[in-house]
């Protein structure tokens, strides 16, 4: 199979479109080509008055390839990647602690290698943990155990599905098109920025889940990891807790793969001494804009185009205090959610439907933090730290979860708003007008205003005094790393103990979350153990 990089087709494309650009980069009739298909396709809109697509397309022939590669030097020949799980070596089934892309990747490999994995999730199923955290953006009452953080498919079920990394990892591919095998939209597959989108990802989640029961693995909702047992150096037990009883489950594999907001379970481990270390995040708000707005600055003319959607943006910039701040998880026509999982603590996130078709664009603004800023120097410095900025973010807004929210003018001259402008937050279940200075620290405000003015300057009414800010957002990534042998992946405390995935400090989102959890799935069936 050839792979031509590099080819540029316009907005308006069909599958003749794409054969008749192959054929032009490759100087061949037409008829020699077999098949012609989409592997990426990504906007350049560096020109707005001649915004296009560029493409890489794979292409097989009826003619000798290596004639074709010496004509065209954005053509390489490549064979598709294939991933095949390894055989379980191993005895008793391995314990999976929690269902979020980490867990649910590693769960998979484990089934399709024929090792039947115990899954342990302390939220519940997709389907009621939805109706959870509805009640909570209608009513305002939090379940703890089920919310945007806790629950099946994680962190992630409940944001932009977005699936662009920045890892190489060749397994992502893998990962995308178990997706679309269990339901996600094929365009996954070849779009430079995919996303699924919250609606499409739950059900898909839910498919997954169901896939891995039919290979033999269990899932356990509602059962939190409160201990492990151990002999000899290495995990012997966990120890769990559903519905207030105890039940330990005999295993010589715990992998662990717990998320960046499971709070207690990093107390459980501290207490256990097992190694870990605070390391860097970041910390913010959320910035929203009218969707049409950022579609113009983006897009040009262009702006609505039925091929583009909504337009996303990514920026960054090094302020004059050396703190770095930069645009996070952007959410092209999605909404800011409130993303609270603590009573008495306040955090939001952000997420969009696959139409991505929602009045608003947002983004989180963020400021790098680091062991420095934290209150103490234990291994839960950070958490400390998010915990800080979390209860004093809850009572900003009145202590009943509603959100504090900040006009970009006022913000910017360090007033309160006593008032909105022409752009509403999306934030349920409530929002109070006020200072997110009263939320975060000085710093972190200042590098925070200086980046929105230099990021006007990159991007057209993003320093709009009308947009809204919405704070806290503190659970960028995990203030935490529990340490790993970084051969075995095994913890260097604990044998049999395999951290992975966002919670335990070694992956930035979905995709890297679920290749970091096949990686080690991998190392737990060809160690046997």
């Amino acid at each position: 199979m050839i792979r031509l990089n590099n080819i540029k087709i316009p907005l308006d494309y069909d599958d003749q479109t794409l054969r008749q650009a192959a054929a032009k980069a490759l100087r061949l009739d037409s008829r020699a080509l077999q098949t012609v298909s989409l592997y990426r396709r990504a906007v350049d809109a560096r020109k707005k008055e001649q915004l296009h697509f560029t493409c890489t397309l794979d292409v097989t022939v009826a003619v000798n390839e290596n004639n074709l590669l010496k004509r065209n030097k954005n053509a390489v020949k490549v064979t598709p990647y294939r991933f095949t799980p390894p055989k379980w070596r191993g005895g008793a089934s391995p314990v999976v602690v929690g269902f979020g892309p980490a867990g649910m990747f590693a769960s998979l490999v484990l089934a399709e290698s024929g090792a039947r994995p115990i899954v342990i999730e302390r939220g519940r199923d997709v389907d009621r943990r939805t109706a959870d955290v509805h009640r909570f953006w209608t009513d305002g009452i939090l379940d703890e155990g089920s919310n945007v953080q806790f629950g099946e498919g994680g962190a992630g079920a409940f944001s932009d599905g977005k699936l662009n990394t920045g890892t190489k990892d060749v397994r992502q591919r893998w990962v995308l098109e178990q997706f679309v095998a269990h339901g996600a939209p094929e365009e996954i597959l070849w779009n430079a920025k995919p996303h699924i989108g919250t609606d499409r990802l739950r059900p898909t989640v839910k498919n997954i889940r169901e896939h891995i029961i039919r290979l033999g693995g269990r899932v356990l909702f509602e059962t939190k990891l409160v201990g492990l047992r151990t002999k000899d150096g290495r995990v012997c037990a966990a120890v769990t807790e559903r519905g207030g009883k105890t039940e330990v489950i005999e295993t010589d594999v715990v992998l662990l793969a717990i998320g960046h907001s499971a709070r207690d379970t990093f107390e459980m481990l501290n207490d256990l001494h097992l190694p870990m270390e605070p390391k860097p995040f970041s910390v913010g708000a959320r910035i929203e804009h009218p969707r049409e707005m950022i579609d113009r600055a983006q897009y040009g003319a262009a702006a609505g185009h039925k091929a583009l959607g909504a337009a996303p943006y990514k920026m960054n910039v090094q302020t004059k205090n050396g703190r770095g701040a930069y645009t996070f998880c952007m959410c092209p026509g999605g909404r800011v959610v409130n993303a609270s999982s603590e009573r008495g603590r306040l955090c939001t996130n952000g997420m969009s439907e696959f139409a991505r078709d929602a009045q608003n664009s947002n983004a989180a603004l963020l400021v790098g933090v680091s062991p420095e800023d934290y209150p103490n120097d234990s291994p839960l410095g950070g958490m400390y730290y998010q915990r800080r900025l979390e209860e004093a973010a809850f009572s900003a807004g009145g202590g009943s979860f509603s959100s504090p929210v900040q006009r970009v003018a006022d913000f910017l001259e360090n007033r309160p708003s006593t008032r909105l402008g022409a752009v509403l937050p999306s934030i349920s279940p409530a929002y109070t007008p006020g200072s997110l200075r009263v939320c975060l620290p000085g710093e972190i405000c200042d590098s925070m205003a200086e980046a929105i003015v230099a990021m006007g300057k990159k991007l057209v009414g993003f320093d709009d005094g009308d947009a809204v800010l919405t704070g806290v957002e503190t659970r960028s990534s995990s203030p935490v790393r529990i340490m790993r042998d970084p051969e075995t992946l095994q913890s260097v405390g604990l044998c049999g103990l395999y951290p992975c995935g966002e919670g335990a400090g070694y992956a930035g989102g979905i995709i890297s979350a679920a290749t970091d959890g096949i990686r080690t799935a991998c190392r737990c069936c060809e160690a046997g153990a």
